[in-house]
């Protein structure tokens, strides 16, 4: 079973990262950018065909490293 955690800053944190790549596109002639933001996502092997104790897991995983609850927010897909 495959897991994909999609993780990104909660609204109203200030994303240098994206900042700077909407700057940087801006700069490279791509003038219909607004704003961007940046984000990570993360692909998880796992064992096992229990869809719903799957998703447990890796939201217990969320919870404890892949994603920071004060600034981040996750979303979680189980394919």
């Amino acid at each position: 079973m495959r897991a994909k955690v999609f993780v990104q800053l909660r609204a109203g944190v200030l994303d240098t990262q994206g900042k700077a790549v909407a700057t940087a596109l801006i700069d490279l002639g791509f003038g219909e950018v607004l704003s961007a933001r940046v984000g990570k996502l993360i692909e998880l092997e796992l064992e096992g065909s229990d869809r719903a104790a799957a998703e447990d897991r890796v939201k217990a995983m969320c919870e404890h490293l892949l994603a920071n609850a004060v600034i981040e927010t996750y979303l979680i897909e189980i394919e």
